[in-house]
């Protein structure tokens, strides 16, 4: 075997050498071809692959040209690689390399590279590496990367990486990373990660990390982290973590040790701290403001402290609210604009006269 593929490449390199185009039994448009023909039905055979026009069939390749602008052309059916399968710009069939698959345009179909497969553009299909798949623009099917699988834009489909899965673009589908799923856009679907989810833009769907969950805009759905899970201005669904669940507006069920937000609406469950309101900031003057927040639904926490308006129920040991429409039970319960003496009460307070 080893012996017949050195005669292979031996063959290949002096017809690549001796003939400027190569030859074919029985024409050079088709049948069984040796070198560089470009323009081909059937079966060819040749070490690089360059300037090519059209292949269709078996085309068996060796070795990549140095140039890029050297890699024309596009290959329909089966291009095997010993071991490289490339030296195109389109690839469209099955494509396995024993190095790797790679076109400078796009791949479509069944893709295989032992260390990698890439493509400039688009990668469409089964697409497995070794090591890692990448692609400049995007990403669809089943996407199986050894240690990652990435693209430049939009990645779609059945998403496995040893290390992680990213995007620049959207990520949707089912994806997996041993260590992180991110991207610069969207997450939609389920997302799985042994550290961390992240998203520039909205994460949708069930996402689970051991350690962190976020999003620069928007989470929705269910959403359960180790540690963290935080959004950037809305969070809505079911979020569940280990430490802490923020964002500026949260609806919802939210579980963990301290839940924050501005807007809270929904049930919050908070063993150690709640917290509605925005943080103290200090002008140039020297004067302290802070944003006052809105509670409406079922508040539980040791300690209830709502720097706005509480609009339902806060249980807790210690409440605290600045106005309120609803009811607070606890050890001890502060309603700041009550009327003296109905400020602060055990047990219960709720609104007493006119408010503010």
């Amino acid at each position: 075997m080893r012996r017949g593929l050195y005669f292979l490449v031996a063959f290949l390199i002096t017809i690549n050498t001796g003939f400027s185009q190569g030859f074919g039994v029985p024409s050079k448009k088709g049948g069984i071809g040796f070198g560089n023909l470009p323009t081909f039905t059937g079966v060819r055979f040749n070490f690089k692959d360059r300037d090519v026009e059209k292949i269709n069939g078996l085309n068996v390749t060796i070795w990549q040209t140095k140039n890029d602008s050297d890699q024309t052309g596009t290959v329909n059916g089966i291009s095997f690689g010993l071991p490289m399968a490339m030296g195109h710009e389109n690839q469209n069939g099955i494509s396995v390399g024993v190095f790797g698959v790679a076109a400078t345009k796009n791949l479509s179909g069944i893709n295989i590279g032992v260390l990698g497969a890439g493509a400039g553009h688009n990668m469409t299909g089964l697409n497995v590496g070794g090591l890692g798949i990448g692609t400049g623009q995007d990403l669809r099917g089943i996407n199986i990367g050894g240690l990652g699988a990435g693209a430049g834009g939009d990645v779609v489909g059945v998403n496995l990486g040893g290390l992680g899965i990213g995007a620049g673009g959207s990520l949707s589908g089912f994806s997996f990373g041993g260590l992180g799923v991110g991207s610069g856009g969207n997450v939609n679907g389920i997302a799985l990660a042994g550290v961390g989810i992240g998203a520039g833009e909205d994460l949708t769907g069930f996402s689970f990390a051991l350690v962190g969950i976020g999003a620069g805009q928007r989470i929705r759905g269910i959403n359960i982290a180790g540690v963290g899970i935080g959004a950037g201005e809305e969070m809505v669904g079911i979020n569940v973590a280990g430490v802490g669940v923020g964002s500026p507006k949260v609806k919802g069920l939210a579980i963990a040790l301290a839940v924050g937000g501005v807007e809270v609406t929904g049930i919050m469950i908070a063993p150690a701290f709640f917290r509605v309101g925005g943080g103290e900031n200090r002008d140039e003057d020297g004067v302290v403001s802070s944003e006052d927040g809105v509670m409406k639904g079922l508040s539980i926490s040791a300690y209830n402290r709502i720097k706005g308006e509480q609009r339902g129920v806060a249980l807790g040991v210690v409440n605290y609210t600045k106005r309120i429409k609803g009811v607070q039970f606890g050890l001890i319960n502060i309603v700041r604009d009550n009327p003296r003496g109905l400020r602060v009460l055990p047990i219960f307070n709720t609104r007493f006269g006119k408010g503010s």
